[in-house]
């Protein structure tokens, strides 16, 4: 399956903004109730030395200032930020949380 417009500029916003270790997005619109094709919701799992001693408050407000004006057509955003020793020592990626309006 291809990438739409949207998981396209994101990956190419934090590919070319981020020193990134692994990069991962899943859209996960099908699992809400949005029309078939949506780009609404994403699951970004993101390693990067970028993140070394920042908080995770820190790591999501440093992606959300990478994507800017895209997010403005993002309804949710889930994000998985890891610096690459994290990642190594637990790469278990959770869950996305139920949307209310499913």
């Amino acid at each position: 399956m291809s990438n739409g417009p949207i998981e396209t500029q994101i990956v190419n916003i934090l590919k070319t903004s981020m020193n990134l270790s692994s990069l991962k997005i899943i859209n996960e619109s099908f699992l809400h109730n949005v029309p078939e094709g949506s780009e609404s919701h994403f699951k970004i799992v993101i390693v990067s030395s970028d993140f070394i001693n920042l908080t995770m408050i820190q790591r999501h407000k440093l992606v959300y200032k990478k994507l800017d004006n895209l997010m403005t057509k993002i309804h949710a955003l889930s994000i998985h930020a890891f610096d690459e020793s994290e990642f190594k020592l637990n790469p278990i990626i959770l869950e996305s949380p139920e949307c209310a309006n499913r």
